[in-house]
């Protein structure tokens, strides 16, 4: 049977040196394997870590007729998916084809190895985030089978894609949706449904019932109330910062967002400008590397979980969580970061989905071999997904607004310049869109001559900034005219002098609201630069904040 995957390609399968097998060997014991030996079935959550001695292991998806062959595992190959960090069902199978040995890692202890041997643990992230992604383009995973026009179906599409869920999406009236209903026995379904494999399926699951089902889910309050030092509202780069550095010096952290860890940087296609990768790296890598980190200091994930209020009992913040408990915090960290802009062109939401992105990898999933792609805006990101969408020979028009790119990084102009597959047109909005069940077509109009131009292409990448979402912050905080969070001496006079920070014997920190103990950071922050490497540092700042904070409630207490 022939491999879907390359094993001879270095950078997915490296073969480990002798002094990191002997580093492994130290946590783990030599196991003898047998021809026919299953090593991990589709649907486990738990396996421990295996490298292969002597002999081989088949990598198969499917059964019967169908099934495939990703890879053959040889001598000196960790075999591992990114699902070992993630504790996510792994969706293969490990059969032994070869009797030989392996050694064996235990999945906590490997874990743990990698927070503490950074130099490998780097090496093995790269390794299965390369993996990962690899995987991915094959579409293996849980499949949701819905109609395009669903907006259900269109929901747990981006949820899969946000937390960088292995998935595949099947139209409802797709045959191969169709053959799946009757395997499984459904009939006239009213909604999506989620296969997860061996039989088991979702009607219609709300977005934290498919994080449960699909071991995605971490930590969740079980009781009526949980109390942590910090509570940190919003997974972005911001966040995942303060969780860090708040979990790493002592405090109880819980960590939560809405929809998924990373934030609107996760979709990044490409980020070039941040300190210590001059080659770059996803905006999905980047997450992920974050996410461990979390983990690593033991702070409490919660995703997705919504918070939709803020107010205070008994000298505690109180969390209102949208499930209808509460978490009560002695400090908030609010880095809720932005939501994207919608265009404002008739019937572009009924395109949402289906063609109208606002992200890269998003466009992507939606694009047929051979189709154009149409991305709009003039900063940094749109660059970024234009160039990303066009690395693989694909025609790509960018549509910038403005006659000049005013707000695009100089190296980004350069590469575009340079690249034959990206058309620009500087002076031009979108005005119409189009396409019976898909995009089809997107209408540009020149804004001078009033000239359209109708480009055929089969998706839409809308990146013209966004907005914060914080109606259910209002008369909790601060806000300014635009609804961002004003901080520190951006504070109103009436407010930056007068009660609670009389009482206090101080002003507000550089990083907190109009509600002492409350800190606000990275996008969602008024006046904020909307740039990954500045929120990172204003997480760990807001972190030394709220230990100030604490440190001072806690005098007080005992004075009085």
């Amino acid at each position: 049977m022939h491999a879907i995957l390359d094993d001879d390609d270095p950078s997915l399968f490296p073969k480990l040196a002798a002094e990191q097998l002997t580093l492994l060997a130290r946590y783990g014991q030599v196991k003898p394997i047998q021809v026919g030996d299953v090593l991990f079935r589709e649907g486990d959550t738990a396996y421990d870590l295996m490298v292969l001695l002597e002999g081989r292991v088949a990598v198969v998806v499917g059964s019967g007729d169908a099934q495939r062959q990703l890879v053959c595992h040889r001598p000196g190959d960790v075999m591992a998916d990114l699902s070992i960090l993630t504790r996510e069902p792994v969706h293969a199978a490990g059969v032994v084809k070869e009797p030989g040995s392996m050694l064996v890692v235990p999945a906590e202890e490997f874990r743990a190895l990698l927070g503490r041997e950074l130099a490998f643990g780097d090496f093995i992230l790269q390794t299965l985030f390369r993996r990962r992604q690899a995987v991915a383009r094959l579409r293996l995973g849980i499949q949701i089978v819905g109609s395009r026009f669903d907006a259900d179906t269109h929901r747990l599409r981006e949820f899969a894609a946000r937390n960088r869920v292995l998935h595949d999406w099947l139209d409802v009236d797709d045959p191969r949706g169709q053959q799946l209903f009757g395997e499984l026995g459904i009939e006239s379904p009213t909604g999506p449904i989620v296969v997860l494999g061996s039989g088991a399926f979702l009607r219609n699951p709300t977005n934290a019932e498919l994080a449960d089902a699909i071991g995605l889910a971490h930590h969740r309050p079980d009781a009526a109330e949980d109390t942590y030092d910090l509570v940190v509202i919003g997974a972005g780069p911001a966040g995942l910062a303060a969780s860090v550095y708040g979990a790493s010096s002592g405090l109880l952290t819980a960590m939560l967002d809405a929809v998924a860890v990373g934030g609107q940087a996760a979709t990044s296609a490409r980020i070039e400008n941040y300190l210590g990768f001059p080659a770059g790296l996803s905006g999905a890598e980047l997450a992920e590397r974050a996410r461990f980190q979390v983990e690593k200091f033991r702070a409490h994930i919660m995703v997705p979980c919504r918070a939709v209020g803020l107010t205070e009992r008994d000298g505690f913040h109180v969390v209102a969580l949208e499930a209808g408990n509460e978490l009560l915090a002695r400090s908030v960290i609010l880095a809720l970061g932005v939501q994207y802009r919608r265009l404002p062109v008739p019937r572009i939401a009924e395109y949402e989905g289906l063609g109208v992105t606002h992200a890269a990898d998003a466009a992507w999933e939606q694009l047929r071999p051979g189709d154009a792609a149409v991305v709009v805006g003039g900063a940094n990101s749109a660059g970024q997904a234009a160039l990303s969408l066009a690395d693989d020979g694909r025609h790509v028009y960018l549509v910038v607004r403005t006659q000049g790119f005013e707000r695009l990084a100089g190296y980004l102009r350069d590469r575009i310049a340079h690249n034959g597959n990206v058309e620009v047109l500087f002076g031009h909005q979108v005005c119409e869109v189009g396409g019976a069940a898909h995009l089809e077509q997107v209408t540009v109009q020149d804004a001078i001559s009033g000239a359209r131009r109708v480009l055929e292409a089969g998706a839409l990448v809308v990146l013209i900034g966004a907005e914060p979402r914080t109606e259910w912050l209002a008369g909790a905080v601060a806000l300014d005219q635009e609804g961002y969070i004003l901080v520190g001496p951006a504070l109103p006079p009436g407010i930056h002098n007068g009660t609670p920070w009389d009482t206090l014997g101080r002003p507000p920190f550089l990083l907190e609201t109009s509600r002492p103990g409350v800190f606000a950071v990275g996008d969602v922050r008024s006046g904020s630069t909307k740039m990954v490497a500045p929120a990172v540092g204003e997480g760990g700042m807001a972190v030394r904040f709220a230990a100030e904070y604490l440190s001072r409630s806690s005098s007080r207490a005992r004075t009085r």
